[in-house]
């Protein structure tokens, strides 16, 4: 089990999460889509956690159409400017279940960083913070695009939580 914290002040910002071996595909982002807010379900379920291996999130640079990456069907954000580009953001951050971290976040707003009619797009840089103000996190969550929480690699760091087990005994 591990515990992801703060680097600025140390808070823990999850509880105990059981890491999984790599971020779940989203077969239909519709299955399961909330009626009320118009979000999709989360990529991760709760009470675990994913390393994201590929870019994610601002910035976003130009490519050609030879070298696009494609990601996952349900996992692109939406960017109405986005012309043919490919995310330049950190590799390696961790995907956690929205619930498993928003009660310790705040939302920091910043020009267009959560700009979405259901919710933040995440397209626009991090848009979460510890109570401290260390800008910890992205959270996607309009109702075009992935329900994903990207926790920053470099803005949080992981303790192991000696003992325990998967099912919280």
């Amino acid at each position: 089990m591990t515990v992801f914290h703060c680097v600025k002040c140390g808070v823990a910002l999850t509880g105990e999460l059981v890491a999984l071996a790599f971020v779940p595909a989203v077969d239909d982002s519709d299955r399961g889509r909330d009626r009320d807010t118009g979000r999709a379900r989360s990529t991760v379920p709760r009470g675990h956690y994913a390393v994201d291996p590929e870019p994610w999130g601002a910035p976003f640079v130009s490519v050609d159409e030879a070298r696009r990456r494609v990601r996952g069907a349900g996992r692109e954000l939406m960017r109405p400017d986005s012309g043919l580009t490919e995310s330049a953001g950190r590799r390696d951050s961790v995907v956690v279940h929205p619930d498993d971290v928003l009660p310790r976040l705040e939302p920091f707003v910043l020009g267009d960083n959560w700009l979405g009619c259901c919710g933040p797009t995440g397209a626009h840089g991090p848009n979460l913070a510890c109570v401290c103000g260390c800008r910890a996190a992205t959270w996607a969550a309009d109702c075009l695009g992935p329900n994903e929480l990207h926790l920053d690699p470099v803005r949080v760091w992981a303790r192991e939580q000696p003992g325990g087990r998967a099912d919280g005994q």
